[in-house]
């Protein structure tokens, strides 16, 4: 029989190993019952390699009483025994269990120094792989509960060569590659970021989270989260283009016609879309209302140009030619032609922007052109008249002859 003292140095092991699970679950996030599933899958596999392939055991593990018992089931025979690993005599089974018969199965208690023994070496590698794919998979979770959405994260590194930036996202790890990150900003080390998580990937050994200040739904989503009546669906975003550093256009709708759609996204003394406009860095931002009618939507896309006529092509689909102030036409176009590019995708309709005088020497090409078709048509005349003359004088001498003829 086991002594108290035995006993109570087993228990006070078994507390320790407890002790040492909440530690371990308040440090790395990992659940106490998740690792001693862990536990119980190492001894399993021991018990397995030392018992002859007997993996049928039975591990009884309470925290809260600080039990951790371990027995291996072996199935009772009346007379011979021909594996000691699986099998035991009806005789010993009964001075565990007096009501076993032939068949039954019944448990013999491992002492904890054997199955500690035996476990260690393998109860290592599994308990290490558990840990890591406990970690996973909560890395694996976070990602997926912000996917498609706004987070803020540390920068921990900057690489000096590939300018690629470590971002601590919570427990998590993620890379901001280079081509992510906005023109002209500077990460600096320990500063707070925003960024939008556009896919996780599993492939790995660990799950990525593939992230971006470039993208124009991190924009949707910081409109979202400062806009109280994009969030609540009064106001909805139509669409949305963006060349991430420099300028964004943003098309709204109210639902509500006693809410003015570009109003709520300014907010009061432009407090709302200042702070989204401080998030990405002073990047420009124009709010733009959406209309079904393509002229009125056009016309306010190319803002902060104004707008004299828009022609649409009956011909072409979705194509327009769009007349602009002498004065505005830098403006409509835009540094290297940003704002009509920016307004063209936010549209869908490819403009044509000229000014209202005309381009120099399109007047003289269009009465050039005109003078030209005006030729064509006399040279057609006579050309139709010659030859109508001719059929006519040949119809004369032949009529002529068959007179004479007769």
């Amino acid at each position: 029989m086991r002594s108290k003292k035995t006993e109570q140095l087993q228990d006070n092991r078994n507390t320790e190993l407890y002790e040492a699970l909440r530690q371990m679950e308040k440090e790395r996030g990992i659940p106490v019952d998740f690792m001693i599933s862990q536990i119980k899958k190492a001894i399993a596999t021991a018990c397995k390699s030392n018992y002859g392939g007997n993996e049928d055991v039975l591990v009884k593990m309470d925290p809260d009483e600080g039990v951790f018992e371990a027995y291996l089931n072996k199935t009772v025979v009346e007379e011979t025994v021909r594996d000691t690993n699986k099998e035991i005599i009806l005789e010993e089974a009964r001075k565990i269990s007096a009501s076993v018969m032939p068949g039954d199965k019944v448990g013999i208690k491992l002492d904890p120094k054997d199955f500690g023994r035996i476990a260690v070496g393998t109860a290592r590698s599994v308990i290490r792989q558990g840990i890591h794919d406990g970690e996973k998979g909560q890395v694996l979770a976070e990602y997926q509960s912000k996917l498609k959405e706004i987070v803020s994260a540390v920068v921990e590194q900057v690489d000096p060569k590939t300018g690629n930036a470590t971002l601590r996202l919570g427990k998590s790890i993620a890379i901001l590659p280079k081509n992510e990150q906005i023109s002209g900003e500077v990460l600096t080390v320990g500063s707070q970021v925003r960024v939008y998580i556009l896919e996780v990937k599993t492939g790995g050994k660990e799950p990525k989270a593939l992230i971006s200040r470039t993208h124009p739904d991190l924009v949707r989503r910081l409109f979202e989260s400062e806009v109280p009546e994009i969030h609540d669906g009064t106001v909805e975003v139509k669409s949305i283009t963006r060349e991430a550093g420099s300028r964004t256009k943003i098309a709204v709708y109210s639902k509500d016609e006693n809410v003015d759609a570009v109003g709520a996204c300014i907010g009061q003394r432009g407090q709302r879309v200042s702070a989204i406009v401080e998030a990405l860095g002073g990047e420009k931002i124009d709010i733009i209302e959406y209309s079904d009618d393509p002229v009125k939507f056009i016309s306010a896309a190319l803002s902060p140009a104004e707008v004299v006529r828009v022609n649409v092509d009956p011909e072409q689909d979705r194509v327009c030619k769009v007349t602009v102030p002498d004065s505005q036409l830098s403006l409509a176009i835009g540094n290297k032609g940003q704002n009509v590019r920016l307004a063209a995708k936010l549209t869908g309709w490819k403009i044509d922007i000229r000014p209202e005088s005309g381009f120099y020497g399109e007047e003289d090409a269009s009465k050039k052109k005109e003078a030209a078709e005006s030729d064509e048509a006399e040279e057609t005349v006579p050309e139709v008249t010659g030859k109508e003359t001719a059929e006519t004088v040949s119809s004369e001498e032949t009529a002529a002859e068959v007179s004479a003829e007769e």
